[in-house]
């Protein structure tokens, strides 16, 4: 069985929709190291790994995951108490409170220092399969959130996390347009231009739906399924928006 499958049963046991999604994550990242699936093996034959031949261990996961949190935590010249807050708040669902104490020391000494952070998205690349990564960039984009604004510097920085994560044009776009609003902002998460037909916005909004559909997200507490369910709300309300913006019913 795959670690992927394993860590995100395990992780969904232990601390619900986060934990499942990190362990998911640890669990692409183990499986990549020792040859993962055919789909992954594809994917390595496609991009160089310069750590193939090492040994993985999942601290190798969480120090990367952090060394990209404190990027994001600083990119705008100061960490704020909410964005450490709810990076808190995750670490210990998922991992514990002894573990997440540990990290956290990692993390204060992770925002004092300067990373190469192609080299720490290079690793996760080569390690990880594309739906984990898509939703490191997601959780990356929740905690730039937290003060309730996403500044420019964080959104730049981000976005040169998601290119060198590989994370297509269209994927990253759609993800930035659910945290930052503009006047496209509903064009952008559906992937679709202002001048799309009613027809073609209506079939990039089933994709989307199906996609992030909530009866896929059975089981989880109510705070839990809220969370997991943002995607799809906002999905939705795009759709809402360009269909009242243009008259259609």
């Amino acid at each position: 069985m795959s670690f992927r499958i394993i860590g995100a049963f395990i992780g969904f046991l232990s601390s619900g929709f986060f934990g499942a999604v990190v362990g998911f994550m640890i669990g692409s990242y183990i499986d990549q190291a020792y040859g993962g699936t055919s789909e992954e093996s594809y994917e390595q034959n496609n991009f160089s790994n310069p750590y193939q031949s090492q040994r993985v261990h999942p601290a190798d996961f969480k120090n990367s995951l952090l060394i990209l949190i404190a990027a994001v935590m600083k990119a705008d010249g100061v960490a704020m108490k909410s964005e450490l807050d709810l990076v808190k708040s995750m670490l210990l669902r998922t991992y514990g409170e002894n573990e997440t104490r540990l990290m956290l020391l990692k993390l204060r000494d992770y925002l004092k220092e300067d990373h190469n952070l192609n080299d720490v998205c290079r690793n996760l690349r080569n390690r990880m399969g594309y739906s984990p990564r898509l939703e490191l960039v997601h959780i990356l984009f929740r905690i730039s959130r937290a003060d309730g604004v996403i500044s420019e510097a964080e959104v730049q920085l981000i976005q040169q996390v998601a290119t060198q994560l590989g994370i297509s044009t269209p994927d990253y776009l759609s993800l930035r347009a659910m945290f930052v609003e503009s006047v496209d902002s509903d064009y952008k998460i559906l992937d679709v231009s202002n001048s799309a037909s009613e027809e073609e916005v209506k079939k990039a909004y089933r994709k989307l739906a199906l996609r992030f559909h909530p009866d896929r997200l059975q089981g989880l507490s109510d705070n839990e399924k809220k969370s997991a369910e943002e995607k799809f709300i906002r999905v939705q309300k795009a759709y809402e928006n360009i269909k009242k913006n243009k008259g259609w019913k």
